[in-house]
Order: C-alpha cells, then structure tokens, then sequence
C-alpha cells in the first residue's frame, strides 16, 4: 500500500512538473491571427523560471524542379528572438519588424511547442467603446446583404470577452482568431467592420481587428488604475475597489442567490436539453413555476442581483374565428436577449438589443382555438433582466382587436450566474481596462478606434480630461509611440428642440473636438446619420467609412480630404458674424435647394441666443446673422443632442463638425 501511494505521489509530482514546464501563450495569440507590420513584433507568455524560449516566423515556399517537374515544399526561416523566463514565470520575445504577408507558421518553442497556423502580416487595429461600438454587423442597415458579402479571408477577427476585474489581469477566458467571413462576421463589431473592410480595399494588406468593447459604460472604466488614480474625482472609489475584498463578498451573494431560488444555483440552462428547448414545450407541468409580473424587471420583484436565463410562459386563449388570420405578438422591451415560442414554435428571437421592442409575427397555421402557450427564453447578460416597458406595449393584435396578455407569466430562472466579481463595468474605474485592455497588452498595433461618450454625457466637462487621459494611458501602456487614436462624435440622437437651448451632448462633442488636440488622433462625425428615436444608429457604413478616411489621414499619411468642415476663427462685423472653416476641401456646400444653411444660433451680450440665417459666400466662410440679435457675441452650430436640420458640408460630402464661438458656463459638469 506504501508502495502505491509513494508512485501516486511521484505521479503527481511530475504532472505538476510537466504543467509548470510547458510553454503558454495568452489567448490573443492563436492560429489566422494577423501580427502588425513595420514595428518589432512582441511575442510574451509563460513557462518555467529559467526556461530558454524561441519564436520563429515561418514560411512555406514550393520549389519545383524543371527537370522532372516535382514539387517540394521547404520551410524558409522569416524571423527569430529568443527569451529566458523570468523568475515570475513570464516571458517576452520581440520578432524583427516585417513587411505584410502570409500565410506563416509562428513556432513557440520551449520544453514543448506550438504552432500557430495561417498567420498573417498586416495591420491590426483595436476596435473599442460602448454599445455602438459593439454593435453587431447581422444588425445593421441592409444587414442581410451585408452579412452575405463579409467574405474576406484576409481580414482576421478577434473577440475579446466581457469581463469585471478588480485588478489587471494577464489574460483573457477565451477567444480565438477567426477569418471574416459571413458566419464569423454576423455578430462582430459593425463599425470595425466596415473600418476594417474599407482599409483593406484601400491598402490591399492584411486586417486584423480587435473589438473589445460593452453597451453603456464610462470611459473611466476602460483606464488604468496608474492613470484614474490621479484624477481627484476618482481618488476615493479607487482606494474603496482597492481595498474591497471581492472573494468574501461573492461568497455573501452566492449565499443570497440560493436563498431567493430556494436551493442551488443552476449553472447550465435547465430548459434546454441537448440543444432542444424542452421549457417551450405546451404540455409543459409548470405548476410548481413562480409568478412574475411583465412588463416589469426581475429585479424589481424579488430575483436580485441574478443574471442568466429565465423562462416565461403565459396561456393565451382564442376563438376559432381568430386563428383564420396571422397574429402579431408585442412583447414590449427584453433585456438583453430572447427566443420566443408559440405552442413549442420558435416564432422570433432577438439578441442583444435591452432596448428594441420586440413584435413578431405568427403565421395563423401555428394558432390553435383555445388554449395557446407563450412562451419566452430570456438570457440576462448583466444588470437589469426580463420584460419590460409600458403594459400598453404587451400585446397581441390579431386584426384591428388588441387582446392583453401584460400582468401575471409564468416564470423560472433556469440558469444564473454569479459573476468572478459581482460588480457592473461601471461599478468603480478601472473595471475593464483589468478585464478586456491589459490582458491584450502589448500586443503590437497600428491603432484604436474608439465610439464612446454617451455614458459620459451627463459630465461633459470632466471628459475634456478624461478622454485625454485615456488615450495617453493606452499609449503609455502600450509603449509603442503615440500610436494613432480615432474617435467617432457623437450622433444625433434625441427628440430636435424648437429653439436654441443648452445641450448634455453637445457639450460632449465639444470635449471630443478638443481631444483632437493631442497628436495622431482623429475624429469621424456621425452628427447626420443618427436617429431621433434610437441611441444606436443603424447606419454603421459611414461611421466605419469615415473611420477609415481618418486612418488614411493620421495612421497613413495620405493627403485627402478626411474630415468636414471645421470651425477655424471668427469676426463680428455690421451686426454679422462671419464664420471661417478649414477642412473645407473642394469648397462649402449645402444641403438644401434653397442654399441657406441651418443649425446656426447666435448670441448678444445678454447670452440669449436665436435662430439665425446663415449664407455661405465663398470657399471657406458662412455668413451668420438675425434680425433678433443686433450686436452678436457668440455663435453655435449644432448645438443640440440632435441637430436634426444639419445641412452644411464640404463637397466631399462630410458633415460640418459642431462648434460654438463662447466659452460660457455649460450644464455640465
């Protein structure tokens, strides 16, 4: 017996062994990854103190003999560094800057090795923000025939998971480079899409994207704790999430998770088994299922702090005359995502989308006179989970007859997750930069494009220097140079306003414009394509297209016009103010058939401002002036959550960029 538990010791002692000695890369790196050109490729992992490492860039060229026309393949060394690891275990290797190509092999040798296929030299962008970064091509305007066309095998796509740290971590859970194609393109970033897809018509190289990105979050929570840690309104949440301890307080919420369910934690979906979704069933015995209220979020009624999946079902009697003509269902608004049934049928799903209303509609075959069963699969991802809205949006309309089905459902938590950290990515600073940004770092890039600002609207003034300070924070952990940073202005967005009055976001376009005085940044307007109704545009080509005209400017040096027309000085003269633009390219144009340019207002000392009418009368200047204002002080273009009149552009046909001539006081802080 001694005998055999000495050789099981032995056993695990050289597994041990064996687990510490292998080499391990972070999961950024992996087969049909695309590496960044013309700077020293960095290569970093983990193994064993000590342990000698070698990275090769590899090729595969065939040679053909002429004189028996056989073909064999050698392999042709690009590139190679070494590195001994270090006595935390780490590891770092910098490949020889290369010029673009592909398909190579980059070999990871040490005690063992690996190989990573298909890799590319090009360029390699991150793609970063909130929800309209994050927003997912297979939704977008014309999205079916962009989804079809998202065949291009050398642009590479790589999806970092959402994740909450409280400190910065090494690595990412999962993630693996994927070739752009329909099927891996459909629920990737929209806008570096198109970013991407239009560098590389352009440029004719390898793309590779990096979307790390989440719906409605603070640019403090993508900042390093070096950097927010200086900012005085965030000194104390940081010395609270420093000192917090995490572990003891998941263990607390476990405890209060399985007190609301009444026993474990469900780790996998209950309703669905072996891929089928057994909850949507009918005939389904529910009587030992809660009751809930919908519209109205789980967490309002008891289920606290529980995200995943529940299951809603609710019994829908019809007569025979109304199943003769199709039904439409209006569930109102589901967060985050749903798969809706009607007698065990899938009649409609939506992912992702909190704040869409959700209206299928049901072919009359599927209705049954009678007893009818909904039933709605609603996955949580974080926050806020269920139906919700105004009880007059949940409805089914069959016909010109509207029948209620809002008030008592059916309802089970059928999965719940508790998160490693339970805290929001807008808990405290820092929270993603741990999670999502320096598990990437310092993989080597070109750039960032960022679509962040609307979580920050509400402190426009304190994002003039947090803004900043991101991008110099990136850049100092990056240490690759002031690498370029392109950024989207805020769209239109919000019901227009019948006169001139202070605006959040305006405020907010305003901090971005003047972001764009640190060097290699660049800033794409979407002041015309946003929609009064929806925070998230649908139009995602030409933020991804002007995108790109910024990266051809500031990332390439290319000499176009990559910008609309930008507010440059100002004279008050006669009662008029006369308004010159640089960035005007081939001349001012107007988008009106009457030729007068809108979205202007303008000011006298008494800080009352009024429409006013503009002209532009020459190449580069506009002409403002009202018959209300007879001294003007100050001019604004634009100034509104959404300008919707906007009608000033260059000839290149890029929107004029928002500005004001004053420096008063804002609504911000």
């Amino acid at each position: 017996m001694k005998m055999k538990i000495h050789l099981l010791y032995v056993l695990l002692f050289a597994l041990v062994f064996t687990v510490k000695a292998e080499v391990k890369l972070p999961k950024i790196f992996s087969s049909n990854m695309v590496l960044q050109q013309g700077i020293e490729i960095p290569v970093w992992g983990w193994a064993t103190e000590g342990e000698e490492i070698s990275v090769s860039l590899l090729a595969q060229k065939t040679k053909v003999d002429f004189g028996t026309g056989e073909k064999t393949t050698v392999t042709i060394l690009l590139a190679n560094a070494k590195a001994t690891t270090d006595s935390d275990g780490k590891w770092m290797a910098k490949l020889p800057a290369q010029e673009y190509g592909g398909p190579y092999t980059l070999m990871i040798k040490g005690k063992n090795t690996i190989s990573l296929k298909n890799v590319m030299i090009g360029e390699v962008w991150v793609c970063s923000g909130q929800s309209n970064m994050e927003w997912p091509l297979a939704q977008v305007k014309n999205a079916d025939e962009e989804v079809d066309a998202a065949d291009h095998p050398n642009i590479r796509l790589f999806t970092v998971p959402r994740r909450v740290a409280q400190f910065p971590e090494e690595d990412i859970e999962s993630g693996e480079w994927m070739e752009c194609t329909p099927q891996t393109a459909h629920n990737f970033s929209a806008v570096g899409y198109f970013f991407g897809k239009a560098l590389k018509e352009d440029l004719d190289v390898p793309i590779g994207l990096i979307h790390t990105s989440w719906g409605g979050t603070v640019a403090e929570t993508w900042t390093s704790a070096q950097t927010i840690q200086n900012d005085s309104d965030f000194r104390e949440p940081m010395i609270e999430l420093q000192q917090m301890n995490l572990e003891e307080y998941k263990k607390n919420k476990e405890a209060e998770i399985r007190k609301i369910l009444g026993g474990e934690i469900p780790t996998e979906d209950k309703g669905m088994q072996d891929g089928k979704p057994v909850w949507s069933d009918p005939e389904l015995n529910d009587t030992d299922w809660s009751k809930i209220i919908a519209p109205g979020l789980w967490e309002e009624q008891g289920y606290i702090d529980i995200d995943g999946v529940a299951w809603y079902r609710k019994e829908l009697d019809l007569t025979e005359d109304q199943t003769q003509t199709n039904m439409n269902l209006h569930l109102g608004k589901i967060d985050d995502s749903d798969i809706t049934f009607l007698n065990g049928i899938e009649i409609g799903k939506t992912e992702n989308q909190y704040n869409k209303e959700r209206v299928y509609t049901i072919d009359k075959k599927y209705l049954n006179p009678g007893k009818n069963m909904i039933v709605v699969r609603v996955n949580d991802t974080g926050g806020g989970g269920g139906i919700w809205g105004a009880p007059e949006d949940q409805y089914v309309a069959i016909g010109q007859e509207k029948i209620d089905i809002s008030g008592d459902w059916k309802f089970k938590i059928s999965k719940a997750v508790v998160q490693d950290i339970n805290l929001g990515p807008n808990s405290y600073p820092t929270l993603l930069f741990n999670g999502m940004i320096n598990p990437i770092v310092p993989f080597g890039i070109k750039g960032v494009i960022w679509y962040q600002g609307e979580s920050n609207a509400g402190r426009a003034k304190q994002y003039q220097r947090v803004f900043p300070n991101l991008i110099n924070d990136w850049r100092a952990q990056w240490n690759q140079g002031d690498f370029p940073f392109l950024f989207v202005q805020l769209a239109n967005y919000m019901k227009p306003v019948q006169n001139p009055t202070d605006s959040e976001w305006a405020e907010l376009r305003e901090a971005q414009t003047k972001t764009l005085e640190l060097p290699n940044t660049g800033m794409a307007s979407a002041i015309d394509i946003g929609e009064a109704d929806d925070i998230h545009p649908r139009n995602k080509q030409d933020v991804g297209k002007r995108l790109a005209l910024n990266a051809f400017k500031v990332a390439y040096g290319k000499d176009i016009v990559y910008t609309g027309p930008t507010f440059e000085s100002v004279e008050f003269k006669d009662g008029k103010a006369y308004i010159t633009f640089s960035e005007t390219g081939s001349g001012l144009a107007v988008k009106d058939k009457y030729g007068y340019v809108k979205a202007f207002s303008i000011a006298g000392a008494d800080r009352q401002f009024y429409w006013a009418k503009a002209e532009v009368i020459n190449k580069n200047t506009v002409v403002v002036y009202s018959y209300a204002v007879t001294d003007p002080v100050a001019v604004r273009f634009g100034w509104a959550n959404n300008p919707d009149d906007l009608n000033l552009y260059n000839l290149e046909l890029l929107p004029a960029n928002p500005f004001r001539t004053d420096d008063w006081p804002g609504i911000t802080k």
